[in-house]
């Protein structure tokens, strides 16, 4: 009897002894991150909350967005970056091209991955490997006028052959100087991506190969789109743009008096184009628009920002117990609240609750459609400068639409090669 009461305290006296070699130790971490006042006020409550909860201690480091991604890359370089770190999405393959310049996240134990889609995984990953955890996803959404298509006597159009038959009537009825769209720049260029994954299925970049997807004739058609739109009077032509000069479109009468009546914007932006509308103009984010035989809704939803902890982090399990804790557990909801986004997490959500806001509305769109994982290489500098440029050209008939196609693929395919 001695002996069997000797080895079970023996036994018991190992479960302890291993629950306490594997438990995560108290540590003292640090955190970046950049935005403005309110977010920092947030960050700071939400770190010292998780710290408290889990035993640690996170000390901030934050500042706003410029020259925060030079103050990382020193980071980085020397070995330096904090425990915890906020990565704007597009810089992943500029940190981590093959998927080891962060921790793998999947490794983490403390991390409650089951929050996020795996769609959603993938787009915080290289390489096949899970550098970033998306703290909230945005995408591209059509914004509308109801005001302006009301006052025609026509319907907010469900899809494109419905689009440019409404702006036929609209034009008709309401004057030549009636736009139902905007499209310049990086907004033509997300409308040119938009044509061609809603015929292709497929994002610009082929992760396998690491070089452009589409074949010049699908891209050719994309940009032929965009002419149609200018050719349907649907937007007005580069030269007329130019001519206004460098005027975002919030600040455009035209749009504040319901002239121009759509356009392709993030959904975090809702209110920075509803409230310059005059009284009594309501805008509306409505469902993807699609073309006839598209084969997905081709959403363009990319993470807005990303937390990565740091390879070299000495705590890896602590700081991902903080991070957890921020997106998944109350008191990181709480105090985070939107100060990022509408976030990403399915635990976040949920705690945050429901609303039938416009900027709710149109993230559920985005998060609700269908379309290719998209590479942060869409975002890179030269990309998109060679892309917008290119559409330039085409616009002023520089070059055609199969010209302007194998162009931007030459130029995307000779950045895409750095990165091999």
């Amino acid at each position: 009897m001695k002996t069997k009461h000797m080895l079970t305290a023996l036994a018991s006296a190992a479960v302890t002894t291993l629950t306490l070699s594997t438990a995560v130790q108290a540590a003292e971490l640090r955190m970046a991150w950049w935005g403005g006042e309110s977010r920092h006020v947030a960050t700071q409550k939400a770190v010292e909350a998780c710290g408290a909860k889990h035993g640690h201690t996170v000390k901030g480091e934050f500042t706003g967005f410029d020259g925060y991604l030079e103050k990382l890359t020193t980071q980085m370089a020397g070995m330096t970056e904090a425990d915890i770190v906020q990565v704007n999405w597009p810089w992943l393959p500029l940190f981590s091209k093959n998927g080891d310049g962060f921790a793998d996240l999947r490794t983490l134990k403390g991390l409650d991955l089951a929050n996020w889609t795996e769609a959603d995984l993938a787009a915080g990953s290289m390489n096949g490997v899970l550098q970033g955890l998306p703290v909230s996803t945005t995408g591209r959404v059509f914004f509308f006028n109801k005001t302006t298509f009301d006052k025609a006597g026509v319907p907010i159009p469900a899809n494109w052959d419905e689009f440019f038959a409404t702006t036929k009537t609209i034009k008709e009825k309401l004057g030549s100087d009636y736009y139902t769209f905007n499209a310049v720049k990086e907004t033509a260029h997300l409308v040119t991506i938009l044509a061609v994954m809603q015929a292709t299925g497929k994002d610009m970049v082929d992760p396998a190969t690491n070089r452009v997807a589409w074949a010049p004739e699908e891209l050719a058609q994309g940009i032929d789109f965009l002419g149609k739109l200018v050719e349907a009077g649907a937007i007005r032509s580069q030269k007329e743009e130019a001519a206004d000069g460098n005027v975002n479109l919030f600040e455009k009468p035209a749009w504040a008096e319901g002239r121009i009546a759509g356009s392709y914007e993030w959904d975090s932006t809702y209110s920075k184009y509803a409230d310059p509308l005059k009284e009594g103009q309501v805008l509306e984010p409505v469902p993807m628009l699609k073309l006839a035989g598209a084969v997905t809704d081709g959403v363009y939803r990319k993470p807005s920002m990303v937390f990565s902890i740091s390879k070299h982090s000495k705590d890896p399990e602590a700081a991902a117990e903080i991070l957890n804790c921020l997106l998944n557990e109350p008191e990181g909801i709480d105090a985070l609240g939107t100060s990022r986004g509408i976030p990403t997490s399915k635990a976040a959500l949920q705690r945050l609750g429901d609303s039938d806001k416009p900027e709710v509305r149109a993230n559920k769109i985005v998060m609700a459609s269908s379309g290719p994982v998209v590479s942060p290489f869409n975002e890179h500098p030269e990309i998109r400068g060679a892309f917008i440029d290119t559409l330039e050209e085409y616009a002023y008939g520089q070059i055609d639409a199969d010209g302007a196609a194998e162009q931007i693929i030459d130029t995307v395919n000779d950045v895409l090669a750095k990165f091999d």
